[in-house]
């Protein structure tokens, strides 16, 4: 127990990463974090709430109330064998979780949930946080005594994914499970994260009330324009306006708070100045609201006085169990008819379609709605984030994943806050749903000022690469993200690359052509049918095309001669796009959009339905959207194969090499030889053998123990993979050839004691190749694949992706790269084991998936033959990690820095 008269530098701090803001299975939120000293306060009040029933089953027998040295007992631990996690809401304790070791390796775990938030996901919240810490403090199982009659307790643990085992003792139920992340155990906290984050934005989209906070009589104002999109949008709950200064708004009757309203309220619309929100968020958390959208502006793009203003409205809000959209946001929109919302600035109400839509950008949301009505594509859902201090976009694809009315999610991104969550969940909703995305400052790597966010170190091309493996359709420009989107809202999925087209002019036909070789189609059919082709002509050619066996997709062609309307092509393209199942595009009349011509009614109530044409202005434009959606199918049915077992790989002794490497090292360190070696084999990679020497006597001594056969070679960075091969002297079989390499190497390189001389056998011949990692902070684990040299390095011309990987991911990788054909039988060379050189890639992959701590790990230089590959040159380096990606195993909202309160 601690010492109460401890000095406050001499009690036990916990780590920082432990406390977080976390959301409930409800959708709303609440914050977690270590107990402390000074919570005895809380504890008391918590537990005069909490009913005898609940105390009973947590200690055995009737405790009604906590002694002081209870108190004390239970708020003053060690935060190492003695662990506590408190849930607060609203400024009380609602819950309670810890455990005690009892054994090394051993602790024993308890919750208690206040009663009436009991049945909200707490205690397995607890549970993740409380398991997360045990696994840094070296805890490797908990153990847990539940009376028989707890049900719901008992069904916490089982529910948790941990291979539970109990027996009983004494009348008790002992429950004992490792805690160690397996896919079950993770996969459940995946789950369960994914319906919590769905349901809070749900209530955003679905309410059956809104509030106006900042209602005005004035025309052109804000305010105004809220209830006047609320009202003109045929919204079909309950619109309350909010002003203290006026009796009534718009013919409404007006409150002077939230509070004042007699209805429950499910959405605040908050457009008062910045300064007063803070009052508004404590106003709604009294009322219960659900969840803020927050339009007004003044916050983090204004500079540092805006930054602290907009961490202090995150947590106060997240404190109270709310949720937030915005600030500086233009709104969200629902086009469901049995809801009808347009909570925004934009007097656009889009028609409904498929397509759910996030952006952040404000100014950019009204341009893009304006742009939607005009192409005729709709949207399911749309919300403008802002300057997205709370709400993301990771959360609208949770929401997305699971929503029926929304096929085509569209991304409109200038920052990604949490990389790591994007890729794991972007990855899941693409097999179900396509998602087009746009990233503004893919070079610059800039983002608003209104955007928290911290610096990927990784490259840019790590962040394309996470797209494409992701799924995730990523597009350069808005015009673009609506080319590809309106086929994929309207028209099937392509089978292939097979394209036919099918035109009345030979000049765009082969416009068409060129541009589908140029995105790697290939046109398997043309038909020119001629200037004066008839509404017949087309049906018959486009239903030829259709099925044709070796045909996947159509891009149709019309220009109609003077004084034609094209109506008759119209209703060909039309009947036809409704009844294929394959994609067909157009250039109709230079039409952009899905026109009324080409629309196919929609018993949804879309305005254009499944089997509308998309038209393009430009047949390049259709090619192109095309080949994207093609490269997209393609992703889909390719099959990822499974990473390496567990009985592939020796995980717990690399993991107990770089424990104890950093024992030795608290700062980190480069591997030695013996230590690479081992952490190499550990996952089923060979490290070539190598003998470092310093003198001539050493080297002979080495090529005779070799065998001879073998190489001299200097390793120091500023030699290393020099294009002139000056530093390497082959084929040496005897003592004195050894000593003819030695003096002509030491004559040839300056400072020969500084040269790092190695002496390997001579490897089989074969394409120099690398496969790196790195962790990134932010990003997580990076993998890169290259040929090995300095000209390949100088043009950057390296693949990557995130672990971890499987068969799809590492054989992409080999083949991506711009010089890939050196691999496969370049001028007549041989082709190289490509399958062994994407399993090196894999273990390196899952090593560095299993080891945060592996700051970085090269194989530097391995010669990928016919045969084999023979990894000769590597290194790695292990550093200590606070926070090892702990948020993979626990739930956790974002951060946000916050300088008043907790975050």
């Amino acid at each position: 127990m601690t010492d109460p008269d401890q000095t406050a530098a001499e009690i036990p701090v916990a780590p920082r990463h432990w406390e977080a803001d976390v959301l409930l299975r409800d959708g709303r939120a609440a914050h977690i974090r270590p107990i402390q000293a000074g919570d005895a306060e809380l504890l008391v009040d918590f537990y005069a709430r909490v009913s005898d029933e609940s105390k009973y089953y947590r200690f055995f027998s009737p405790m009604p109330h906590l002694s002081d040295r209870d108190v004390a007992r239970f708020t003053q631990v060690d935060h190492v064998s003695r662990v506590a996690f408190v849930l607060t809401l609203s400024g009380q304790m609602i819950a309670v979780g810890r455990y005690d070791v009892v054994r090394p390796g051993e602790a024993e775990v308890a919750f208690l949930v206040e009663d009436q938030h009991q049945g909200r996901g707490i205690a397995q919240l607890l549970l993740e946080h409380l398991a997360q810490a045990g696994r840094e403090n070296a805890v490797e199982r908990f153990v847990a005594e539940i009376l028989p009659d707890n049900s719901r307790m008992i069904q916490t643990f089982r529910d948790a994914g941990y291979k539970v085992a109990s027996e009983y003792e004494d009348g008790v139920l002992v429950l004992e499970f490792p805690i160690d992340p397996t896919d079950t155990a993770i996969g459940v906290m995946m789950n369960r994260e994914h319906r919590a984050e769905s349901a809070s934005i749900e209530k955003f989209f679905n309410p059956r009330s809104v509030a106006v906070i900042g209602a005005s009589r004035r025309q052109d104002t804000i305010g105004q324009a809220l209830v006047r999109n609320l009202v003109m949008g045929d919204f079909t709950g309950r619109v309350y306006v909010v002003n203290p200064s006026s009796a009534a708004v718009s013919g409404m009757p007006a409150y002077s708070t939230v509070g004042d309203i007699p209805d429950d309220v499910d959405v605040a619309i908050v457009a008062v100045p910045a300064e007063a929100v803070q009052d508004v968020v404590l106003d709604c958390a009294a009322k219960g609201v659900h969840g803020l959208v927050v339009i007004s502006s003044g916050f983090a793009e204004t500079g540092e006085e805006g930054r602290q203003r907009q961490r202090r409205l995150v947590g106060l809000s997240r404190s109270y169990g709310l949720r937030l959209i915005g600030p500086n946001c233009l709104g969200i929109i629902n086009t469901d008819p049995n809801v009808s919302i347009n909570a925004s600035l934009s007097s656009v109400m889009p028609p409904r379609g498929r397509a759910g839509f996030f952006c952040q950008s404000g100014a950019l949301g009204s341009a893009i709605l304006e742009k939607v009505q005009n192409r005729g594509l709709g949207l399911s859902t749309f919300v403008s984030a802002g300057n997205r201090a709370d709400v993301s976009g990771n959360d609208l694809l949770q929401y997305w994943e699971e929503d029926d009315s929304t096929e085509v999610v569209l991304l409109y991104l200038e920052s990604i806050g949490n990389p790591r969550k994007f890729s794991r969940i972007a990855r899941r909703v693409s097999l179900r749903k396509p998602i087009i995305a746009v990233r503004s400052g893919r070079t610059t790597q800039g983002v608003p000022m209104g955007h928290a966010v911290r610096k990927i170190a990784a490259p840019p091309q790590a962040v394309d690469a996470m797209f494409r493996q992701a799924g995730v359709i990523q597009v350069d420009t808005l015009e673009e993200m609506f080319d590809v989107a309106q086929l994929l809202a309207h028209q099937p999925l392509p089978r292939g690359r097979r394209v036919a087209i099918v035109g009345n002019s030979d000049a765009l036909g082969l416009l068409a052509a060129d541009a589908a070789a140029a995105v790697g189609l290939v046109v398997n059919k043309s038909v020119a049918l001629g200037a004066e082709a008839t509404a017949e002509d087309f049906e018959d050619a486009l239903d030829n095309a259709i099925d044709d066996p070796e045909v996947d997709s159509v891009v149709a062609v019309y220009i109609p001669p003077l004084n034609v309307s094209g109506e008759d092509v119209a209703n060909v393209l039309a009947a036809v796009g409704e009844q294929s199942d394959k994609p067909l595009v157009s250039s109709f009349l230079g039409a952009e959009g899905v026109p009324e011509l080409l629309r196919v009614p929609d018993v949804a109530g879309s305005t254009a339905g499944r089997g509308s044409v998309p038209s393009y202005p430009a047949v390049e434009a259709a090619v192109r959207a095309l080949a994207r959606v093609v490269e997209y199918a393609v992703w889909l049915r390719t099959p990822d194969g499974p990473t390496a077992g567990p009985d592939e790989v020796d995980h717990q002794s690399a993991k107990r090499l770089v424990t104890e490497l950093l024992m030795r090292n608290p700062e980190g360190t480069d591997l030695g030889l013996a230590d690479l070696t081992a952490l190499l084999a550990a996952y089923g990679v060979e490290l070539w053998e190598t003998r470092p020497v310093l003198t001539l006597r050493e080297a002979q001594t080495a090529g005779r123990e070799l065998g001879w056969d073998v190489v001299l070679k200097a390793t120091a960075d500023h030699l290393r993979e020099r294009p002139d091969l000056a530093h390497v002297w082959r084929n040496i079989d005897t003592p004195a050839e050894m000593k003819d390499a030695w003096e002509s190497l030491g004559r040839l390189i300056t400072d020969p004691e500084r040269a790092g001389f190695v002496v390997q056998k001579n490897a089989r011949p074969g394409v120099p190749v690398a496969v790196r990692s790195i962790e990134d902070p932010l990003f997580g684990p990076v993998v890169s694949f290259g040929i090995s040299g300095p000209l390949i390095e100088l043009l950057a011309d390296k693949s990557y992706r995130i672990p971890p990987l499987g068969e799809r991911d590492a054989a992409a990788m080999v083949r991506e790269i711009k010089s890939s054909p050196m691999l496969f039988g370049y001028r007549g060379s041989e082709v190289v084991d490509v399958a062994e050189v994407e399993r090196l890639i894999r273990r390196v992959s899952q090593l560095q998936n299993d080891l945060p701590q592996v700051s970085s790990l090269e194989l530097s230089l391995v010669l990928a033959g016919a045969d084999g590959a023979t990894v000769l040159t590597a290194s790695a380096r292990v550093d200590p990690v606070a926070d090892p990606r702990s948020d993979w195993f626990v739930r956790r909202m974002p951060d946000h820095p916050g300088d008043t309160l907790p975050s």
